[in-house]
């Protein structure tokens, strides 16, 4: 679990790969941008963009949805955050950026970070059909979470 402390430093650490990163590729430092990453950048819930667009419009109520896509695109292009859909479903996005697996859970889809170093390395058994080359590998591990789980076994 985060303390508050350590959320506080993540957060900082982040928005300060967010600054070198726009400098890096000479994308703008907007306050929108910043706004809708830090945002990303301060929770592990994994939002839809609908749901970034909901809590950014909170602070910048002019915002509009298609702003917030086309930023996240260049977010998502720029290595900034990681698109996961979990199950098939809407797009769903992570900013952490740390080597991690995810939890998914089959009834509500909320999306839990797994760290790496929980799960033994990922080995294929044999070559990868014509000349695929993976880059990184991301375990999706689907079951209930622990509300779900109870609201089950209630039932």
């Amino acid at each position: 679990m985060i303390v508050r402390g350590d959320r506080r430093a993540q957060l900082d650490r982040r928005m300060a790969h967010f600054r070198r990163r726009c400098q890096e590729l000479g994308l703008a430092y907007t306050h929108q941008r910043q706004v809708i990453y830090r945002l990303l950048a301060g929770t592990d819930a994994h939002p839809s963009p609908e749901a970034v667009y909901e809590k950014v419009r909170r602070e910048m109520p002019s915002i509009s949805l298609g702003t917030v896509y086309k930023n996240i695109k260049v977010f998502v292009d720029a290595g900034l955050v990681h698109e996961v859909s979990p199950l098939h479903e809407t797009l769903r996005l992570d900013a952490n950026l740390d080597p991690h697996h995810h939890l998914v859970c089959g009834s509500c889809k909320k999306v839990q970070d797994l760290p790496e170093e929980e799960v033994e390395p990922i080995r294929f058994r044999g070559r990868l059909p014509k000349g695929f080359q993976p880059g990184r590998t991301v375990v999706d591990v689907i079951g209930l979470c622990a509300e779900c789980a109870r609201k089950q076994s209630d039932n």
